[in-house]
């Protein structure tokens, strides 16, 4: 026994012969659970419904059955016209039934406010957008009305935006006017990218820069700086064509030609000024002036020039023979 009055070892008897087990510091134990001390864990915050203590007329929106009541009337409306037959007539006299119904709502296309127009008028604008009083504000697709818009080649880029209750806001970037280009016989107006504006139809643009030719107008640019290169005989260039889209021929206001070279085009336009300062070359009788090679400049003379020339050249003494009499 120990101190406490316990047995060291179990008090069963043993067999003869048979091992007796030793005790050790710590005896092997079983636990089995009590399962009356079991416990089941539930979260410690209750969660409320949302809402539950709303009343439910305060959680419905406001207006709601008004406008559930309109949309059942205007649905009904729609229907009794679809079955009549008179839905094409409705349409056309008062648009699609949901821009009317819109309208009726206070939320119509009222006005319209366009800046940034010179060339254009209100009208063309308003038609190439496909605005009308039949649209409502509530269903006009602004980015539809904007695509509408920059299809127009004389609308370079636009803007539109609403203006709720009633007005729609336009802002319009035109293309400028820049040259006159011809092709195949028809004269175009041209912008300065050489986009098309417009077919050639008054003379308002009369005055504009003018160029001949295919691709004539996407190079409008390099003939616009050689008029600004030419000087003094900028305002004696009355037109500019394109040759297999690589180098330009001038045409002057007495009818000659100026052929300039593909490269160096600027630098030929300067010999062409020193000629006119120094000879006069455009007051003689010459058809064409051919400045493609730096060195030299090739002149051909009108029939009346050129016989005059061979007649002087044919009285003309020849060196070492004398003249005869």
């Amino acid at each position: 026994m120990d101190g406490g009055g316990r047995y060291l070892q179990p008090m069963t008897a043993h067999r003869a012969g048979a091992p007796v087990a030793r005790a050790t510091a710590e005896p092997r134990r079983s636990v089995t659970p009590r399962f009356g001390l079991i416990q089941r864990f539930r979260p410690t915050r209750s969660v409320r419904r949302r809402g539950a203590g709303i009343p439910i007329e305060k959680r419905i929106p406001r207006h709601l059955g008004t406008f559930l009541a309109l949309g059942f009337f205007g649905a009904v409306a729609v229907t009794g016209l679809w079955q009549g037959g008179h839905l094409d007539d409705f349409i056309r006299q008062n648009g699609q039934p949901h821009h009317a119904l819109a309208r009726m709502l206070g939320l119509g296309l009222e006005q319209v406010t366009i800046s940034g127009i010179a060339q254009m008028r209100e009208s063309e604008v308003l038609a190439a957008a496909g605005l009308d009083a039949k649209l409502s504000l509530a269903f006009l697709n602004v980015n539809d009305v904007r695509e509408r818009l920059e299809r127009v080649p004389m609308i370079k880029s636009a803007t539109v935006r609403k203006l709720y209750p009633n007005e729609l806001v336009i802002g319009l970037t035109e293309r400028e006017p820049a040259a006159i280009w011809q092709l195949k016989g028809e004269l175009f107006v041209i912008a300065a990218d050489g986009t098309v504006i417009d077919l050639m139809q008054d003379a308002q643009y009369a005055d504009l820069p003018f160029v001949v030719g295919e691709e004539a107008n996407a190079r409008s640019k390099d003939y616009i700086a050689l008029l600004e290169a030419a000087g003094p005989l900028k305002n004696r260039i009355r037109a500019g064509m394109l040759v297999a889209g690589r180098r330009w021929n001038l045409k002057m206001d007495n009818g000659m030609d100026v052929s300039l070279p593909e490269l160096g085009a600027a630098d030929a336009l300067a010999r062409l000024v020193k000629l006119e300062r120094e000879q006069r070359i455009l007051e003689k009788d010459v058809l064409a002036v051919d400045l493609r090679m730096a060195d030299r400049v090739i002149v051909r003379l009108t029939e009346e020039a050129a016989s005059a020339r061979a007649d002087a050249l044919k009285k003309k003494p020849v060196r070492g023979k004398g003249v005869e009499t």
